[in-house]
């Protein structure tokens, strides 16, 4: 997994960024790229669809959103969707979608990035702790809203 780059979701990814198969028990914690693809041309203006590729291989899918003048400030800056290919997981994948995401935030002036996420044992609560994010609400549906506070660029990057 040397060999991990972003691209724009295009005609070219997007029937294999929509074939993407989770492990068991996954799919109820995480919508269908599709339903982010939809909401990718429903949004354009705000909505940050990417694929994660190694080499030519799509192996996952983060969609972000960046809108400053959002009512609810924990949807300025978030993670809308973030998936990873079964035989992938495990191996930095879903590390480096989130790092390319903070860093985006980061370049359009962003300090925080959130994401909302269901609890449950086969749920993404572990791999966000990991990755650094803090549960720091609730939402009224009994999602854990988590935050992750973005790093300055460091001088002479």
């Amino acid at each position: 997994m040397t060999d991990l780059r972003l691209e724009t979701l295009s005609a070219a990814t997007v029937v294999a960024a929509n074939n993407l198969t989770l492990k068991p028990g996954q799919e109820q914690y995480v919508a269908p790229v599709s339903h982010s693809i939809a909401e990718a041309y429903v949004n354009p203006t705000t909505a940050w669809p990417r694929v994660v590729l190694d080499g030519d291989e799509v192996v996952g899918f983060i969609m972000g959103n960046f809108d400053a003048d959002a009512d609810d400030e924990s949807l300025r800056s978030c993670i809308w969707r973030v998936n990873v290919s079964a035989e992938h997981q495990g191996r930095g994948v879903g590390r480096f979608a989130i790092h390319a995401l903070a860093g985006e935030a980061r370049s359009r002036g962003f300090d925080t990035l959130t994401v909302i996420y269901e609890p449950g044992d086969d749920g993404p609560e572990r791999f966000f702790a990991h990755i650094g994010f803090e549960v720091v609400g609730e939402t009224p549906y009994g999602e854990h809203l988590a935050a992750l506070t973005i790093s300055p660029t460091p001088q002479g990057e």
